[in-house]
């Protein structure tokens, strides 16, 4: 795993593209479940309360704070993505068997140990993931490829993890115990091709900025500062439909034997969306693409709460247009840090320290949310498999309308910073 494969200085053509991008398969596939399926696996069949779950995926988050930028910063030490990367593999996959396939006594701390694992795991594969593509393209344009072409391989992940449990098993508790099995070879295939054939683009020099200085430079620097805070709303938004759309699709819609297909129908629209995301954002930008985004989602959700039970086939068309509108999500932002880092990125602002704190913020977005939304359905009364009307509405607020307030405050602050956010010197 020589880190000086390939060539640099030149945008990488769609070969390179394509060994880069198959890693961000396994990895999304492992994302998934855990915000998706494990708070269903856990109050269904470790009988955990909706509030322990959401307490420990943000309890979680705070083990994060301390974890994900202290990573980052080992990392710009190290300076060896290939291998720092090929060092998260037995985490991954060893903690997925473990949190998917739970004993039969499994509880609140057998659940946050292995979420522990492989989020520990995660984190030293994203951020040197990430940090090695923004050190790979040459050109905003080419930078904006690189992550649609990792975030088009990540969504066919979460199209995957979404599937399969319905398909491999007939119960989501088995389907899931498979799918721990499956994820193993999964994720050496595609880490055994990204490792060996994809470029290593410009190589970072070992970074001898102090622990302490390295942190905080990063957060002191504003445009990073800015562009975080606008990703974290944002990023809020979208996690709440993610952690409460089973119970959504169960109890309100009343087909809960359609999950699987409505999560295809998301993540395939969103797959579909990026060549669009990134020629848009050719046209008027990254910040405006992605303000366009948000307003669509903001309209679709308005509309998801006005559904009821048997609204199957609006509901498919809500998933296909909130899912293109994750697509940008998934796309432009993290190609805006990339023209960042490349516009003002130095021996005191390296990459590995900023993708340290962005997957932090990541990974506290999808935490704060189930932190958040969980608690707040039993607060309201909700319980998985209500049916009394005030119930299923407060399932429905709490789906789709607290992601439209998040939304708009997101906008908000966009629309608000545009100007310094603009990395590319877009005036179209």
């Amino acid at each position: 795993m020589a880190e000086a494969k390939g060539s640099q200085g030149i945008d990488p053509g769609p070969g390179a593209l394509a060994s880069y991008g198959v890693f961000g398969l396994p990895l999304a596939f492992a994302a998934l479940p855990i915000y998706v399926h494990v708070p269903k696996l856990y109050v269904e069949a470790a009988g955990l309360p909706l509030a322990a779950v959401g307490g420990v995926l943000l309890g979680v988050r705070f083990v994060d704070a301390i974890t994900d930028p202290l990573i980052g910063w080992v990392s710009d030490r190290v300076a060896a993505r290939r291998w720092m990367i090929a060092l998260s593999l037995p985490l991954l996959g060893g903690g997925m068997f473990g949190l998917l396939s739970p004993p039969a006594d499994a509880g609140a701390v057998w659940m946050a140990t292995m979420v522990l694992i492989v989020t520990l795991g995660f984190s030293v594969a994203t951020i040197n993931y990430g940090a090695w593509g923004a050190e790979m393209a040459r050109s905003p344009i080419g930078r904006t490829r690189v992550v649609a072409a990792r975030e088009a391989f990540a969504l066919t992940g979460v199209g995957l993890a979404a599937a399969l449990p319905g398909l491999i098993a007939p119960d989501m508790v088995s389907g899931l115990a498979l799918l721990a099995v499956w994820f193993l070879p999964l994720l050496l295939v595609a880490a055994a091709i990204t490792l060996y054939w994809a470029p290593s683009g410009e190589l970072p020099q070992p970074s001898r900025v102090a622990l302490s200085r390295s942190l905080i430079d990063a957060l002191s620097h504003r445009p990073f500062r800015l562009l975080v805070c606008v990703f974290a709303a944002n990023g809020i938004a979208a996690a709440v439909p993610a952690s409460t759309v089973l119970f959504f699709v169960a109890d309100v819609l009343g087909a809960e034997a359609m999950s699987g297909l409505f999560l295809v129908l998301y993540f395939v629209a969103g797959a579909a969306s990026l060549p669009l995301w990134v020629r848009l954002s050719g046209r008027i930008g990254k910040v405006g693409a992605w303000l366009a985004s948000m307003l669509l989602a903001i309209a679709v959700f308005v509309w998801a709460y006005t559904l009821g039970a048997g609204d199957l086939v609006a509901f498919a068309l809500i998933c296909v247009l909130s899912g293109a509108a994750l697509g940008a999500d998934l796309a432009l932002p993290p190609a805006m840090l990339a023209d960042l880092l490349a516009r003002d990125g130095d021996e005191q602002a390296r990459a590995g320290a900023w993708f340290g704190w962005w997957n932090f913020v990541t990974k506290a977005n999808l935490a704060i949310a189930a932190g958040i939304a969980l608690p707040l359905l039993g607060l309201l009364g909700y319980a998985a498999g209500a049916t009394e009307p005030a119930d299923l509405k407060a399932l429905a607020a709490v789906y789709a309308l607290l992601p439209v307030v998040l939304k708009l405050i997101a906008a908000g602050l966009l629309w608000a910073w545009r100007k310094e956010l603009d990395f590319e010197g877009h005036r179209g």
